[in-house]
């Protein structure tokens, strides 16, 4: 027997496009982006747009019940070019909250749901763990669950969507965006648009077009710190946390302390791998940079990195008011924190 194929969100889409539509939708996860494009496909492209008054409910999960939701799916569309009547629930999680037999009226809907109508649920930011509803909706409709993106992965990420955008960016560059931005594919992609709205198609996504464009400095972003710290570039690392400490929320400590981390981490499974070419996998980096970690590497003995573990939750607790007066200010901590690194 071959195996099911794999759904994507493209996948999904071009389905619906080409008329193999489903009664019931579920689109769960962590990796928003991706919910964002398929609840704006399904509000803007299903029903026509001059019918979408009549024969389109775009609704919230917290302002709606499950009642409310089956009973307009069992109406009959409007107009004879509304092929499908649809009611697209954003914000599904919070219907969690409403009776425990919420979900079960959308398991009876599904034994015989309307032929000419479409549910599509966006259930967001949290793990889905009714797995009879899960099963009744793969049975008779389709569940989607967006791959969780590890913080090693957003780099990958956002070069692939830059791509499919039809752009091009470096590595380092995408580095940039993913330690200022973090995991939030939303706000990338968000954040990206005003990038390309400004490009022409097939121009390279630069460091100064990104900080024009979004205002992540070229030079002063954690990328370019771990980067520092990793060479023992004294000067550089300097220069770094004074413009931190000077623009406090252009680089909150909260993000700064995780990535130094994440980057210390890293250089210690490097030093402690038995075979280097295995370091691309084993740290979740781009090939481009294994040259800064065996750097580190040679730059940072195993006691040494250690001891730089215990500087990061030390500083971590002070930043969170432990063993902290309130006045040391996170750029007073993050300069401490790097002169302890360095010496």
């Amino acid at each position: 027997m071959a195996a099911k194929e794999q759904l994507s969100v493209k996948k999904i889409i071009d389905s619906v496009k080409k008329g193999a539509v489903k009664p019931v939708y579920f689109f769960t996860g962590t990796e928003t982006h991706s919910l964002d494009v398929l609840s704006d496909f399904f509000e803007k492209e299903v029903v026509p747009e001059q019918n979408q008054g009549f024969d389109q409910t775009v609704v919230y999960g917290i302002d709606t019940n499950m009642k409310s939701i089956v009973d307009t799916a069992k109406q009959f569309p409007t107009f004879p070019d509304t092929k499908y009547r649809l009611v697209l629930v954003k914000e599904a999680q919070h219907l969690d909250s409403r009776d425990s037999g919420e979900w079960d009226l959308l398991i009876n809907y599904l034994e015989h749901p309307s032929d000419l109508s479409i549910i599509a649920f966006c259930y967001r930011n949290k793990e889905f763990k009714n797995a009879k509803l899960k099963k009744a909706i793969t049975s008779k409709g389709v569940f989607f669950e967006t791959p969780k993106l590890y913080d090693n992965q957003v780099s990958g990420w956002i070069m692939n969507y830059v791509a499919e955008q039809g752009y091009t960016i470096s590595p380092q560059s995408a580095a940039i965006i993913a330690e200022s931005l973090g995991a939030n594919t939303s706000k990338i992609a968000n954040e990206l648009s005003k990038v390309f709205i400004s490009l022409p198609q097939g121009s390279a996504v630069t460091s100064d077009i990104i900080e024009r464009e979004i205002g992540i400095s070229k030079d002063y972003n954690v990328f370019e710190l771990t980067k520092a710290l990793g060479v023992k570039d004294v000067l550089k690392c300097n220069r770094i946390v004074n413009h931190f400490a000077a623009n406090p929320k252009e680089n909150p400590i909260q993000l700064v302390l995780p990535n130094i981390y994440s980057y210390f981490i890293k250089v210690m499974i490097y030093q402690q791998l038995a075979d280097k070419t295995q370091a691309p996998s084993a740290l979740g980096i781009s090939p481009f940079f294994v040259r800064d970690y065996q750097t580190a590497a040679r730059n940072y003995s195993l006691p040494k990195m250690a001891a730089i573990v215990g500087y990061l939750k030390e500083a971590d607790l002070k930043s969170k008011g432990v063993r902290n007066t309130g006045t040391i200010t996170d750029g007073e901590l993050i300069k401490e924190l790097v002169f302890k690194i360095l010496h």
